[in-house]
C-alpha cells in the first residue's frame, strides 16, 4: 500500500513555524525560529515573510522578532465558538454512565437556566423529571450551581435579584444568604449537590466545564434516587464526575 504524499512541503514548514511560535512565551528572532524548526535562516525567512503578509505572524519592526498574528487567532477563537460540546462529552459521558451504573447529563448555561442537551439513562428503576431540551433553574440544580460557583459575587448577585426563588422542595434553598452559603461549599469542593432540592428524593453531583482560560461551556451531572445513596456510593459519584469532567477538558484544551 502506497503512502499519500503531502501537496506543498512548504506548508509543513509553515505549520512547524507556526507550532513553535504558539508554544513560545514570547516573540522570537529568527535565528531562535530557524534553529528550533530545523529549517535554514533564508527559508524560515521567507516563510515568516508570507506568513506576516496573510497576518498569521505579526513582526516587531524595531525587535525583529515574530509572533502570532491576529489572522490565525481569530482562526483559533472561531474554531473554539464552533466546537460542538455535546459531541465532544458523548463517548466521556458513556463511559461515565457505564462506570455509575446512573444517569449522566451534560447541559449548558441559557441565562438563567440550564438546558439539557445530553441524557443517558440508567439502567436501575428511577423516574426523573429530566429530559434533552428541558431547562431547569440555576439555583436548585447541582449543574447550575457549579456553573454559579465559577462566577464573581458580583455576577452572582446579578443573577439572583433577577429570578424569584421558588421553593421546589422541602430542601430548596430560597434565601440569598443560604445560596451564598452554599456557593461557598461549591467553590471549595470543587463541585456542587442537589440534596433533593429540584425533585423530591433525587440527589446530583455537578460540575462545571471549564477551561483553564475561564470559558464555561456546560456542566455535566449524575443523579441518583435518595434510597440509593450512601456515603461509598457518594464519593464514587463525586470521583467519576471528576473524572469525566477532566477527560472532556483535556479534549477541549
Amino acid at each position: 500500500m502506497t503512502t499519500q504524499k503531502p501537496y506543498g512541503t512548504v506548508l509543513i514548514k509553515a505549520s512547524l513555524i507556526l507550532d513553535h511560535l504558539s508554544s513560545s512565551n514570547g516573540p522570537q528572532s529568527l535565528q531562535y525560529i530557524a534553529k528550533e524548526t530545523g529549517l535554514t535562516s533564508s527559508t524560515a525567512l521567507k516563510i515568516l515573510d508570507t506568513l506576516v503578509l496573510i497576518g498569521y505572524v505579526q513582526k516587531d519592526p524595531e525587535l525583529k522578532r515574530f509572533s502570532l498574528g491576529p489572522s490565525i487567532i481569530k482562526y483559533a477563537l472561531k474554531a473554539l465558538s464552533q466546537l460542538d460540546i455535546k459531541q465532544i462529552a458523548q463517548p466521556h459521558l458513556e463511559a461515565f454512565q457505564a462506570r455509575t451504573n446512573e444517569t449522566v447529563h451534560l447541559g449548558i448555561l441559557d441565562h438563567i437556566h440550564v438546558v439539557y442537551v445530553a441524557k443517558i439513562e440508567s439502567q436501575n428503576p428511577v423516574c426523573l423529571y429530566s429530559k434533552v431540551g428541558k431547562n431547569i433553574p440555576l439555583y436548585c440544580s447541582a449543574m447550575g450551581k457549579a456553573i454559579l460557583a465559577d462566577q464573581s459575587d458580583e455576577e452572582i448577585r446579578r443573577y439572583l435579584n433577577s429570578i424569584e426563588m421558588v421553593r421546589m422542595t422541602d430542601n430548596t434553598i430560597t434565601t440569598h444568604e443560604g445560596f451564598f452559603d452554599e456557593i461557598e461549599k461549591v467553590r471549595a469542593q470543587g463541585y456542587a449537590f442537589d440534596d433533593s432540592e429540584h425533585e423530591n428524593e433525587v440527589f446530583c453531583v455537578g460540575t462545571a466545564i471549564t477551561t483553564s482560560g475561564g470559558k464555561n461551556v456546560g456542566a455535566i451531572s449524575v443523579s441518583v434516587p435518595t434510597y440509593r445513596l450512601t456515603d461509598e456510593v457518594l464519593q464514587n459519584l463525586i470521583k467519576e464526575v471528576e473524572t469525566c469532567r477532566n477527560n472532556i477538558l483535556n479534549d477541549l484544551e
